[in-house]
């Protein structure tokens, strides 16, 4: 996903300099085929990248423009406008019930750390600015690319209709940790989930019911399952299962229902197919349905607190 604050960029992935001629970045790109294809022994995963750095890169105009949005050399636009928080929606369309900020306690620690990183007495005129935030160390990056995964689940949730009812930003640990919360809860008739909004910079895998690669902090499945649990104890309610949400372009499988894990139906989905998942819900999950939704909205509004 190379419009991530934490993804490489499409130079990085080609093994190249931003600077380098076309010519050199055409070698580039046919030695970065050989080396991550498939069927010699690379990793497929890789190999798609390398072939989206090209479509990002491979003709004069798609470099230029994509040079003007990720603050590469003198093609650097200030019209640049992504990772700034999503416009006010101005249509008019049922939308679910939503409470709390999704992602703004991320997006307001990122902006106060990145002054303080930047130094004190310097004028940041643009905190977004994609020169800027790559040169930032990846702790100020994943803040800032899991702010903007949380608000775009959002979106999403919020095109769900009446039907459905979300708290994002829930305090977990019952003592106002925003490191230990659920990045939203979706109850409508297909079920009560909990959802994490991930963004690990690009494609990582399962193991035994767990991320890992280079890119994954913790152990985010177990986290996630844990403080599941105590919003179930807490509220007096039945989860019906988790979510993961990935960029679209970070995983193979836009819908992977990956069983049970820790005794609860766990489905690894890409943003785009969240919204298919809630309307249907997981396989196997149980459904909330009829009355209960109404007692399940009442004890999660008496029991959610924000973090």
């Amino acid at each position: 996903m190379f419009d991530s604050p934490l993804s490489a960029s499409a130079y990085e992935v080609l093994a190249v300099d931003p600077g380098v001629d076309d010519e050199t970045l055409r070698k580039a790109y046919r030695l970065r085929l050989r080396q991550t294809h498939p069927d010699t022994g690379g990793d497929a995963a890789v190999f798609i990248q390398v072939q989206r750095a090209w479509e990002l890169v491979g003709t004069p105009d798609a470099r230029a423009a994509y040079d003007r949005g990720h603050g590469f050399g003198e093609a650097a636009a200030p019209e640049w406008s992504g990772w700034r928080p999503p416009a006010a929606r101005t249509d008019t369309r049922p939308r679910a019930r939503s409470y709390g900020h999704p992602g703004g306690w991320r997006r307001e620690r990122y902006l106060t750390l990145i002054r303080e990183w930047a130094g004190r007495g310097v004028t940041l005129d643009d905190p977004y600015d994609p020169a800027l935030v790559r040169s930032a160390p990846v702790a100020l990056r994943r803040l800032l690319a899991d702010a903007l995964a949380e608000e775009a689940t959002a979106r999403v949730v919020a095109d769900l209709g009446m039907g459905y009812t979300v708290w994002h930003d829930v305090d977990a640990s019952g003592r106002g940790d925003p490191d230990a919360k659920i990045d939203h809860i979706v109850l409508g008739p297909s079920g009560l989930y909990a959802i994490l909004s991930e963004d690990f910079g690009g494609p990582v895998r399962l193991r035994r019911g767990e991320f890992v690669g280079d890119g994954v902090p913790g152990a985010p499945i177990a986290e996630l399952l844990a403080r599941m649990r105590v919003i179930a104890r807490a509220a007096g309610v039945r989860f019906s299962g988790a979510i993961v949400v990935l960029p679209d372009e970070d995983v193979v499988t836009p819908i992977d229902e990956i069983g049970k894990v820790r005794g609860a139906r766990v489905a690894i989905v890409s943003r785009s197919a969240l919204a298919t998942v809630l309307r249907r819900g997981i396989t196997g999950a149980r459904d909330v349905g009829g009355n209960e939704v109404f007692d399940y909205r009442t004890r999660l509004q008496q029991t959610v607190r924000f973090a």
